[in-house]
C-alpha cells in the first residue's frame, strides 16, 4: 500500500496544486508490474502509476521510460494522459513513480459487452474501430527526435534484429515444438517492409490499452499503458492491432472473437485505408507486419503457457500459440508480398 501521507508531502514539495489538503484515493488496477490509483486532492484529480514492492528491479527504469513517452505526447494530436509530475527518488515511496492526468471515459478492458450505444448500434460501434486505428496513425506522426526521444529505442536495424531476438527468447523458454515457427521465421528473414520510417510505437496496441470518451460518436480519449513503448516501426502497432481481426466483421463468427464482439466493425481494408489517410504512410506491405505480429505474439504467449502451472488463464494460451504460428506460416506462404 502506498504511503499517501508521504505522497502528499512530496506533492507539496513539488509545488503541485492542492497543497496541504488531504489525499483521497481509489485503487484502479494493478498487478505484478504496476499499481494505479486515482488521486483526489481538493479540486485536483490525477493518477499515480508505480511498480509494487515485489516488481522486478528493472521496472524502476521501465516506469521512468513510460514517463518520457507520456511527457513527450503533451502538445501533440495523440489522445493521451496529461503529464503531471515524476519522482525518480525511490526513497519517497519505495519505487520511482509518476503522476498523470485523470481521463474521463471508459476502457474496453475487462468488459464482456460494449457500453451503450455501442452494444446495440452497430453503426456507432464502427467508430470505435476507426478511432482505434486513428490513435496509432496520429502516434506515427509525432516527431520523436524533436520530442527528445532519440535515445529511447534502437531504431537502426529494428527489423534485422526481430527474428534473432525472439528466436533466442523462445530457445530460453522452449518446452515443446511449435509447428510453423521456423517457416514464418525463415520468411521474415528474407523479407523487409517496402519502407521503414522510425517513430514512436506503443508495443501492445489493442482495445485493452486505450480509453474512449463517454457517449457517441466514438472518440478516443487516451492511449494508455506504455510499458512496451519504444522508438521502432509504428506500423508494427498496426499489424499487432489487426493480427486477430476477423476477415468478415458482418459474419456471425465476428461476435465470437477471442477478444471482443467485433460485429459492425470496419473491415481490415477499411482500417488500413483510414490509417494510411491519417498517417500518410503506405500500407501495401501489411502482410509483412501481420506475419511478424502473429509470430511475435505467439512467442510472447508461449512464455505464459510454459509457466502456467495450474493457472487456467495461462494454460488457455497453449492452443492460441499453435494457431498463431500456423496462421503466421500460412500467411507467409500465401502472401503475394515480396520485398
Amino acid at each position: 500500500m502506498i504511503d499517501f501521507q508521504r505522497l502528499a508531502g512530496w506533492m507539496d514539495s513539488a509545488g503541485l496544486p492542492g497543497k496541504g489538503a488531504p489525499i483521497e484515493h481509489r485503487f484502479l488496477s494493478g498487478g505484478t508490474q504496476n499499481e494505479i490509483y486515482e488521486i483526489i486532492r481538493g479540486d485536483e484529480r490525477c493518477v499515480i502509476r508505480i511498480p509494487p514492492p515485489e516488481a522486478p528491479a528493472d521496472r524502476d527504469k521501465g516506469i521512468l521510460r513510460e514517463w518520457r513517452i507520456v511527457e513527450a505526447l503533451d502538445g501533440t494530436e495523440v489522445p493521451h494522459t496529461k503529464a503531471v509530475a515524476v519522482c525518480e527518488d525511490a526513497s519517497v515511496l519505495g519505487r520511482p513513480f509518476y503522476l498523470m492526468g485523470f481521463v474521463e471515459g471508459w476502457s474496453p478492458m475487462g468488459r464482456k459487452t460494449w457500453p451503450e450505444p455501442f452494444g446495440s448500434d452497430l453503426k456507432a460501434r464502427a467508430g470505435l474501430g476507426y478511432q482505434l486505428a486513428e490513435g496509432i496513425a496520429l502516434l506515427s506522426k509525432v516527431d520523436w527526435r524533436a520530442r527528445g526521444l532519440t535515445d529511447l529505442g534502437r531504431p537502426d536495424g529494428f527489423h534485422e534484429r526481430q527474428v534473432d531476438r525472439w528466436t533466442a527468447f523462445l530457445t530460453r523458454i522452449k518446452g515443446r515444438e511449435l509447428p510453423g515457427f521456423e517457416e514464418a521465421a525463415g520468411w521474415l528473414r528474407t523479407h523487409r517492409p517496402i519502407d521503414y520510417i522510425p517513430g514512436i510505437m506503443h508495443g501492445d496496441y489493442q482495445f485493452a490499452n486505450v480509453m474512449f470518451q463517454d457517449g457517441a460518436p466514438a472518440r478516443l480519449a487516451a492511449l494508455v499503458d506504455w510499458e512496451m513503448g519504444t522508438v521502432g516501426d509504428p506500423k508494427l502497432d498496426l499489424g499487432w492491432m489487426l493480427q486477430g481481426w476477423p476477415e468478415d466483421t458482418d459474419a456471425p463468427e465476428a461476435s465470437e472473437s477471442s477478444y471482443k464482439d467485433l460485429r459492425g466493425m470496419p473491415s481490415k481494408e477499411q482500417l488500413l485505408a483510414h490509417y494510411a489517410e491519417v498517417s500518410g504512410r503506405q500500407v501495401d506491405d501489411i502482410d509483412y507486419y501481420l506475419v511478424l505480429a502473429k509470430w511475435k505474439l505467439g512467442v510472447v504467449l508461449e512464455q505464459g503457457f510454459q509457466r502456467a502451472g495450474d493457472d487456467e488463464k495461462l494454460l488457455a494460451f497453449g492452443p492460441i500459440v499453435l494457431d498463431l504460428m500456423k496462421d503466421a506460416a500460412d500467411l507467409a506462404e500465401s502472401s503475394g508480398y515480396a520485398s
